[in-house]
């Protein structure tokens, strides 16, 4: 009778046996195999996809290596979606018998991928589409098992030694093109080398990938540079997105990637050096970031996607540590914080990007500040949004404007509006100015209109309304669009006076940090604040000031404006110039002028701002007497009246 000893060594035999049966068997059938597959496979495309797939030779090299010459896709009716000439491979084999994946060699020799659009068609539509049969699961996905499942596959195709020579990546976007050809790749123990041309329609240069990269271990240090002088220039984004972009080099570390538990973790940097960025929506001109770097972690869990805080950006020498997560254990909620650990006030100052921030060139501050925001969106409760900024100050003082002298709101200026890059005729804010008008002499009902519909409580707030911005945030966030601001009385002050009207990102983020700087460092009191505004604020086509709006409308000074003349300037700060569409074919305000100047009223009673007596002749009509007057059409009929959408009452005034 056998011993348990002998049982196992029995059985141990027989398995071996087995296995090299099986690989004699595969070796000996292996060919057939392979045609089969190559079949198989194309004819999934031909019915799936409807497009040819096809292998001109296949044979095996040795154990595991694989020989293919002349692969070609085609889709029908559509361009060739790629084409290699010659490709030699090899696999794992233990890997493969446990239904893994993990290239070992790979060589490519002549060949592209190349994807082509024209008009609306497309070579690789029918790859997008979707499987109409498979089944919705209402199960959530683990996103630290699913990446790291992703990642791994990924890498594991990655070969360890890999030589390819003369493969094109090749776009052409209805004549948008451009073709990033690797003349010469190679990853050879470890280290990569590469030799790269970029051609597009508008640039031509040689790029350079060199480094390390482990794909087994899941390691890498790369960096990107330009083989030829000058920086490295993005290809298509000119064309496609007007965005002109170029840098001097990328690093990309990854240093770990490892799952611990439930969690996946991603360690690495990335920095770039001189990165120049051109678009008419950033700014004006050129944006230039001298060094930048990103020390990352992402923590992936079984519900979440996060940066983690411990991760670091740093801009020059601007340092801070972001969190940003994503979150569906419950609720669907999106998470930004951001700190900024002290830090001199100067080196902020000259750590702002080039072109970003050109009105606080020059500029000197001393003393330092650390800065905290915490923001919140619960998607399925909105209503609860979390926005808390914080600002530390310690002895923060400007001692030296640059550009934009934020002092010189204390005495005479010359205001000049910017409408689409063109200056404006030259306005004097001051007494030498005959339309110039002191804040006392202009009626109390056209103060507290406008500081009710612009900003009701401008003489108590720092600059910023913090849950107007909420709401805004909130409001952004459900129409996917810039559909409402939050601007101030203070904000468009800075605008109007230092800023062009462009709609770009600089110009917004310089309004910001000046309206922090004006408001909390008491260099204008409030009263003065607003009787620049009310001077210097466009009130129709080419009327600025309020001395100048007073005559154009009403033939009147300031000072002996009525309610309902108060009430109309008030409403018409946002669209000025668009000012006649107010009225009908008679002259007389439309319906929705009327409701909203009604709602204006009730709104400044409820707010004790009005009284039952200062509404005696409100019922009187708005006569048009200045000469504003030629500027509304009067009509006998009403067949050829213009339609003028108008906004709601809750929208024209965010209150």
């Amino acid at each position: 009778m056998k011993t348990g000893k002998q049982k196992l060594i029995l059985a141990a035999k027989i398995l071996f046996v087995l296995f090299v049966t099986l690989i004699i068997a595969f070796y000996i059938f292996r060919d057939a195999v392979l045609q089969q597959t190559i079949a198989k496979v194309s004819n999934e495309m031909e019915v799936d996809y409807n497009s040819s797939f096809t292998i001109k030779k296949a044979s095996f090299d040795g154990l595991s290596g694989l020989n293919l010459t002349e692969i070609i896709l085609v889709p029908k009716k559509r361009d060739t979606l790629f084409k290699i000439q010659k490709l030699k491979t090899s696999v794992n084999l233990w890997h493969l018998i446990t239904g893994d994946v993990q290239l070992g060699t790979l060589e490519v020799q002549n060949g592209f991928v190349q994807l082509v659009k024209k008009g609306k068609l497309r070579n690789f539509d029918a790859f997008l589409k979707k499987d109409n049969q498979t089944e919705i699961s209402d199960e959530k996905r683990d996103y630290a098992q699913f990446a790291y499942r992703i990642i791994s596959k990924a890498l594991n195709l990655v070969p360890t030694d890999m030589i390819l020579d003369n493969l094109s990546f090749r776009l052409n976007d209805n004549g948008k093109k451009a073709t990033i050809n690797f003349q010469k790749l190679r990853l050879v123990n470890k280290q990569l080398e590469t030799s790269i041309q970029v051609q597009t329609n508008t640039i031509s240069q040689r790029w350079r990938i060199k480094g390390f990269a482990d794909p087994r271990n899941k390691k890498a240090d790369i960096r990107f540079v330009n083989i030829d002088s000058g920086a490295i220039q993005m290809p298509y984004l000119d064309e496609r997105f007007n965005l002109k972009s170029s840098f001097d080099s990328i690093r990309l570390n990854i240093q770990n990637i490892d799952r611990d538990g439930d969690e996946l973790h991603i360690d690495g940097f990335m920095a770039i050096a001189n990165l120049k960025l051109n678009h008419p929506k950033i700014a004006s001109k050129d944006v230039i970031l001298k060094n930048a770097k990103f020390d990352y972690r992402f923590l992936l869990g079984s519900d979440f996607i996060s940066i983690d805080s411990s991760s670091t950006v740093q801009l020059n020498k601007i340092k801070f540590h972001p969190y940003v997560a994503y979150e569906t254990e419950k609720d669907t909620i999106y998470k930004l914080k951001v700190t900024i650990p002290k830090m001199k006030a100067q080196d902020f100052i000259t750590s702002l990007p080039d072109g970003l921030f050109t009105h606080f060139q020059g500029m000197e501050a001393s003393g330092t500040f650390d800065y905290k925001l915490d923001f919140a969106f619960n998607q399925n409760k909105p209503n609860q949004l979390v926005f808390d900024s914080k600002l530390k100050k310690e002895n923060l003082k400007i001692t030296k404007y640059g550009e934009a002298n934020l002092n010189k709101l204390n005495g005479e200026f010359v205001y000049r509006a910017l409408i689409k890059n063109v200056l404006q005729r030259p306005i004097l804010v001051g007494s030498a100015n005959p339309n110039y008008t002191p804040l006392d002499q202009i009626s109390p009902y056209l103060r507290k209109s406008v500081l009710t519909t612009e900003d009701p409580s401008f003489f108590s707030h720092r600059g910023f309304i913090s849950e107007a911005f909420k709401q805004s945030i909130v409001k952004n966030i459900r129409t996917k669009k810039f559909s409402r601001g939050a601007s101030t009385i203070s904000m468009q002050l800075v605008k109007n006076a230092f800023l062009s009207r462009e709609k770009t990102v600089s110009r917004k983020l310089e309004e910001i940090l000046l309206v922090y700087i004006l408001e909390n460092n008491r260099i204008v009191s409030k009263e003065r604040m607003l009787e620049v505004y009310f001077n210097i604020i466009e009130w129709g086509p080419n009327v600025y000031g309020i001395g100048e709006a007073s005559q154009f409308y009403f033939q009147k000074t300031p000072s002996e404006l009525s309610l309902n003349e108060c009430l109309y300037l008030a409403r018409i700060i946002p669209s000025p110039k668009k000012f006649m569409y107010q009225f009908n074919d008679q002259g007389m305000l439309k319906d929705f002028a009327v409701k909203q100047e009604s709602f204006l009223t009730n709104i400044m009673f409820r707010r004790g701002l009005l009284t039952p007596e200062d509404t005696i002749y409100k019922s009187l009509p708005i006569l048009i007497s200045g000469p504003a007057k030629s500027f509304i059409k009067f009509k006998v009929q009403d067949s050829t009246q213009i339609k003028v959408d108008s906004l709601s009452v809750d929208e024209e005034f965010d209150l």
